[in-house]
């Protein structure tokens, strides 16, 4: 069974990329399962030049196909903001309660709540070549509060306009059923399909 690393220490995101990927024919391992490297430097200007950068970092370092996401909550009142930077935007060693906390201050007496979380997805061979790209969406409205404990990151600040609750307080089942992670993959799909088909054969 081929190995692909997912390029992340989040362990929520690995499990969701691990339920993601269960009926593919390959084994996922996160970076957390390997020997520490020093993380690559996001300086791209878009979710998926940053995708691509660590895709290619960690595929070179372990020799090992590799699939890496970035991803972030856009909000349309403050021009796409958090965007890129939706991981620190409370500072480089921000939490997840940080960010929000800093999030739901700049949105203060705001009414446009309108926002989006946005997911692109970079494969690329255990040469560092790239394979396939794909972005998904998922659109949402900004809540003044959070709600529930499920998932990670704004979750809990995030009303799902799919499912009408809030991200946290949604199952996994229902969350990857309409997450911008699911809606990339599923646009990935044939593509990995293909890959896997090709790889298999050689």
């Amino acid at each position: 069974m081929q190995e692909i690393i997912i390029a992340s220490k989040n362990s929520g995101k690995v499990l969701e990329f691990q339920e993601l990927f269960i009926n593919f024919p390959c084994k996922i391992i996160s970076l957390q399962e390997l020997p520490a490297v020093v993380e690559p430097e996001e300086t791209g200007n878009t979710f998926l030049a940053n995708a691509t950068l660590k895709a290619q970092y960690y595929a070179k370092h372990y020799h090992k196909p590799c699939l890496a996401d970035d991803s972030g909550i856009a909000v349309e009142a403050l021009a796409g903001a958090p965007g890129v930077y939706s991981a620190r935007y409370a500072g480089p060693k921000a939490s997840d309660l940080d960010n929000i906390k800093l999030l739901l201050a700049n949105m203060q007496d705001v009414d446009n709540r309108a926002c989006q979380f946005i997911c692109a997805l970079a494969l690329v061979n255990a040469q560092g070549e790239l394979l396939f790209t794909a972005q998904g969406e998922c659109k949402g409205n900004l809540l003044t509060e959070p709600q529930g404990t499920n998932g990670f990151g704004y979750d809990p600040i995030f009303y799902s306009l799919d499912l009408n609750k809030s991200l946290a307080t949604a199952s996994a089942s229902e969350k990857n059923s309409i997450s911008h992670r699911a809606r990339a993959l599923q646009r990935l799909v044939k593509d990995l399909e293909s890959y896997y088909a090709l790889s298999s054969s050689k």
